[in-house]
């Protein structure tokens, strides 16, 4: 039997033979990339080089692609573990051309391949094209030799490929694989082609012409060859096993998720589903994609939280889907080292959500059964189906997969619904304006000066207000103005924007932030002071440098920083996001846990030993291999051109950096921590202040010390003991206060209950209890149910604008009368809501002047339902 593992090693050596560059697998989460969620194809990572825009050194390449479908346009997850063939992660192997080879070769080197190398028979392949590739059909046929009676010519829907709506584009030529007439299926473009007989193995894309925005076809000068065959598909027909869950890889996989569940039936699908999404899982976590609930990270917390309901589906209740990732190791861990170094915070970061998720669970599929009990219909409704999503974390297609098991549907237009309510009081929520919200479309580039110096003599070459493009601004007005060259550093990498003026003989223009437009351009945002600013003139370009050398402190001190968060906790910290400013910098990494007291002491320590080395900050351009052999650390999800800037503080910290920077680390002086907290499940933040920020810093907390000090009557050195007494002394008089109130609550409760009424053999008390707190109202509660044995008990007490009901039933009674509804509607009378058990619930509400009319529905209510 030929392994998936031995088909990609064979597929790569193949085409690396034939002169193409073996490229290795990009990230999963695209590199400036909006358009896509995930890497998707093979191709996705010479999308530039494709468009024109990237040259690299090679004109062919192959590569063993890692892909994930499981959101956005391409999204497989809901078909995961009910066919043979879709998957959430899969790996796309290919062989592209730019440029060099076209569709004679590419069409031999396929068929070479599968028919000698894998020596596939030619009789089990089918070849389509498109109806009016002629040149393609005519190779097929007369060069290569394919039988024509397994050959089929389809139109635009099956055969022509385009990137977009305009742009490259061309036809298609698709092999298939003919598993045989004992499964159902007619061959390409017959009226059955959606059976399972022919299934399609490889596509060869022929990147042909541009298509313009009126849809006219133009020859490109260069036609390109981009192709794309599933190594799990090619495993399937290698092993001739017809679903994609039967191959040596799944099969593994399939065992170690039996073994974690405790599944003894190796055929039951939700087996096939936790196979499926560890694959996912890991490699997104790999790639720096952690749980959340946005974006990216919504996407992998659907996949996760799919894959631990089919554990509990198959019985398991606790955590397991940790425990399956050695088992992916094992299997792809030769291939993608990257896996392997990043096996135990990938082990980490799944549990962390196996049981963040094991409450939600329980508490989402309790809503979800009741909801399904009181169906009337054979559709959950939409609100249902939000609550679960918005209130539990249920992603839809998790509920909806619930809802298939049980032959249900779901309320999807009353889904949308909420979710547009909710979308809109998110917008009524949000204020955009001034210049800096301007949405224009700038022309060229503006040359960046500096890095070398803070003012310099420069030509306005475009001006923008609110209305768009204008030749000047006037003294009052916003805008926006592009320069030929500038010495403002804009906004990027999370360092923000110079501010500073532009000075010329007609006026003065004061920049309030600078930004990045279009393809290259620098826009210089702020207000026309006095005077006028016309397209032409030359001005004075003088950046605020007091400001910018604070920023630049800051941002020096973010790449020890960094460094120093790698060496005390780990290699898989990455950078998730920064800000660097003047006053201050934070930085967001990915982390499992809180970081520890001891360990941000060691951090810090660490930074500050590295500013008293004073090390020269080195920076250099080189090419991107080059600066990656040298240890450069590249940002995870940045784009980098082929030339970078290297940043080098001594032997500690080496980056790909544009910023702006000391001239040796001892300028930062000092750098001082004063903040660590998560801002999302998997990622923390440290905040810091260096050089005078951090002095003053200091000397705020020194006198914050001091006068602390003087307030207890002692000295700096015994502040903390000070207060621990003064913390010991408070807790005892709250024991104290505690008790008296339960005592008096007692003895009032024993007045209370000669008060009860008998409605029907049952005692009912509904009462006031004058300056109880909650825990007295529980204790009382509990009292007078044992002193008055069958009854309904009923206390309110109310205080700053607040009242507090609880209700008690004992439990004789609660097959009849239940706390939870009586309290429910006690509740409304109060302006609140609240709820808890058949036998006592608790309510709040902020209307003192409805109790009276709350504790005369009692006897009433217990009235009615005996």
């Amino acid at each position: 039997m030929t392994t998936s593992a031995e088909l990609r090693a064979s597929f790569l050596d193949y085409f690396a033979q034939r002169d193409h560059e073996r490229v290795p697998s990009s990230p999963l989460v695209p590199a400036n990339d909006p358009t896509l969620l995930f890497t998707n194809a093979g191709m996705v990572q010479f999308k530039e080089v494709f468009l024109g825009r990237e040259r690299r050194a090679y004109n062919r390449a192959v590569s063993s692609q890692r892909c994930v479908r499981a959101g956005g346009k391409h999204n497989d997850l809901e078909n995961v573990g009910y066919t043979a063939r879709h998957h959430t992660f899969f790996e796309m192997l290919g062989n592209f051309s730019f440029g060099d080879y076209f569709k004679r070769e590419a069409i031999a080197f396929a068929w070479d391949y599968l028919t000698r190398v894998l020596a596939l028979p030619p009789e089990r392949l089918w070849i389509t094209v498109y109806t009016e590739d002629d040149e393609a059909a005519d190779i097929w046929l007369k060069e290569i030799g394919a039988d024509a009676s397994r050959f089929s010519r389809c139109g635009a829907k099956d055969n022509f490929w385009s990137m977009g709506e305009t742009g490259p584009c061309g036809p298609c030529s698709e092999i298939f694989y003919d598993h045989g007439p004992e499964i159902p299926g007619g061959p390409p473009g017959s009226p059955d082609e959606d059976g399972d007989r022919y299934v399609e193995i490889w596509n060869l894309v022929f990147m042909q012409y541009n298509r313009d925005a009126e849809g006219n076809l133009t020859p490109l000068p260069r036609p390109s060859v981009d192709t794309g065959m599933g190594l799990e598909r090619l495993a399937a027909v290698m092993q001739g096993v017809h679903s994609n869950y039967e191959i040596d890889l799944f099969v593994r996989l399939i065992d170690a998720a039996a073994r974690a569940t405790g599944c003894a039936d190796r055929e039951n699908k939700s087996l096939r589903v936790i196979a499926d999404h560890i694959r996912s899982a890991a490699f997104l976590i790999t790639d720096g994609v952690t749980p959340g609930n946005e974006g990216r990270g919504y996407v992998l917390r659907r996949i996760m939280r799919r894959a631990i309901r089919h554990g509990y589906q198959l019985g398991c209740t606790t955590p397991f889907f940790h425990r399956l990732v050695p088992a992916l190791v094992a299997e792809m861990g030769a291939a993608y080292p990257e896996l392997v170094a990043s096996h135990e915070h990938v082990e980490r970061i799944i549990l962390l959500e196996e049981e963040r998720f094991a409450e939600t669970l329980e508490h989402g599929m309790r809503l979800l059964d009741e909801a399904i009990a009181g169906l009337g219909d054979t559709r959950i409704p939409g609100e249902t189906v939000f609550k679960l999503y918005d209130t539990y974390g249920f992603p839809t297609d998790l509920t909806a997969d619930i809802a298939r098991e049980r032959g249900l549907a779901l309320d999807m237009d009353g889904f949308e619904q909420a979710m547009a309510q909710q979308r809109e009081r998110a917008r009524a929520a949000s204020q955009f304006g001034g210049p800096a919200g301007l949405e224009i479309d700038v022309k060229g580039e503006t040359e960046f000066c500096g890095y070398e110096r803070l003012h310099e003599e420069v030509t306005v070459v475009a001006l923008y207000s609110a209305r768009g493009s204008c030749d000047q601004l006037a003294a009052g007005e916003e805008g926006l103005v592009v320069l030929d060259l500038t010495p403002f550093y804009a906004e990027s990498g999370g360092q923000v924007g110079d501010r500073g003026w532009l000075l010329g003989e007609g006026g003065r223009f004061e920049v309030l932030d600078t930004q990045k437009k279009g393809e290259g351009a620098v826009g210089h945002l702020g207000r026309v002071a006095e005077g006028i600013l016309a397209v032409g003139d030359r001005v004075e370009a003088r950046v605020d440098g007091s400001r910018r050398r604070a920023t630049a402190l800051n941002h020096s001190a973010t790449h020890l920083l960094h460094a120093a968060l790698r060496r005390v906790l780990g290699e898989h910290v990455q950078q998730k996001g920064s800000l660097v400013g003047p006053e201050r910098l934070r930085f967001d990494f990915s982390h499992y846990e809180a970081v520890s007291r001891e360990q941000v002491l060691e951090i810090e320590r660490m930074v500050n030993r590295e500013v008293r080395e004073n090390h020269l900050v080195e920076t250099r351009i080189m090419s991107l291999d080059d600066a990656k052999a040298s240890g450069a650390m590249a940002l995870f999800g940045e784009k980098y051109s082929d030339q970078v800037r290297v940043l080098r503080m001594g032997d500690f910290s080496t980056e790909l950096c544009g910023g702006t920077h000391v001239k040796a680390v001892g300028d930062i002086g000092l750098v001082k921590i004063i903040g660590e907290s998560g801002i999302a499940s998997g990622v923390r933040r440290i905040e810091a202040v260096t050089g005078a920020g951090a002095l003053d810093w200091i000397e705020a907390d020194e006198d914050r010390l001091i006068r602390t000090a003087g307030l207890l009557k002692g000295g700096r050195e015994d502040v903390d003991q000070r207060v621990l007494q003064l913390l010991e002394r408070s807790r005892r008089l709250e024991k104290e206060l505690e008790q008296l109130k339960a005592k008096l609550a007692s003895s009032a409760g024993q007045d209370l209950a000669s008060q009860a009424v008998v409605i029907d053999g049952i005692k009912v008390l509904a009462a006031r209890l004058e300056g109880a707190d909650s825990k007295a109202l529980r204790v009382t509660l509990d009292q007078l149910k044992d002193k008055l044995g069958s009854a309904v008990v009923v206390l309110a007490t109310e205080g700053d604008g607040k009242v507090s009901l609880i209700a008690g039933v004992t439990k004789d009674l609660t097959d009849r009368l239940k706390a939870g509804d009586l309290i429910r509607e006690l509740a409304e009378k109060v302006g609140g809501k609240g709820g808890g058990r058949p036998d006592m619930a608790q309510a709040g509400g902020n209307d003192p002047a409805g109790l009276p009319a709350a504790l005369a529905l009692v006897d009433g209510w217990v009235r009615q339902r005996v």
